[in-house]
């Protein structure tokens, strides 16, 4: 049988940044996989890629935090590209969300295609389908992948302010 390619999914930058929410408490994948809207299965190869990319530790449980931060800095909008879409209505993202809305001021919105939105934006496809439907219910993980999402789309100043707010929450 021939070795295969580990490779990173979309989705395992979701789950690390979830488990960055739950701070010092214990999480569970079941829950995880709840809470995000993602079967436990992916939630369980997600974690075996996160390891083996050094992203966890080697217990599964606690994300590296400085390799997080230096994989979203500088490999997140090469690896996972995004380009804005059409107009679409949807829920806020990269600088159009908490907590960069509060410091630069657009028209133009980017948002994750949503039914349950209520802004018309340009669409961005989000890393997970279900993201939008996740960062419903946790303030939290919503800033994050919205802050995840200016690094992907943002220009350099979008780009460093999510910096400075991703190293506030992450390190």
């Amino acid at each position: 049988m021939k070795p295969q390619q580990q490779v990173m999914s979309p989705q395992d930058i979701v789950v690390l940044l979830k488990i960055i929410t739950y701070g010092d408490a214990p999480w569970f994948q079941l829950a995880m996989a709840d809470e995000l809207y993602i079967s436990q299965s992916e939630i369980s190869k997600s974690l075996a890629r996160s390891k083996f990319a050094g992203l966890l530790d080697t217990s599964g449980k606690k994300v590296s935090r400085l390799a997080l931060m230096e994989f979203l800095k500088h490999g997140i909008r090469h690896v996972f590209p995004v380009r804005p879409g059409a107009l679409v209505r949807g829920i806020c993202t990269a600088h159009s969300a908490p907590p960069l809305n509060n410091t630069i001021a657009s028209d133009a919105y980017y948002v994750w295609p949503s039914a349950s939105g209520d802004v018309r934006g340009q669409c961005i496809i989000p890393l997970y389908a279900s993201i939008p439907k996740a960062a419903k219910s946790d303030i939290q993980l919503y800033e994050l992948l919205a802050l995840t999402d200016a690094l992907r789309i943002g220009r350099a100043r979008e780009r460093n302010l999510a910096v400075g707010e991703l190293e506030k929450r992450i390190l």
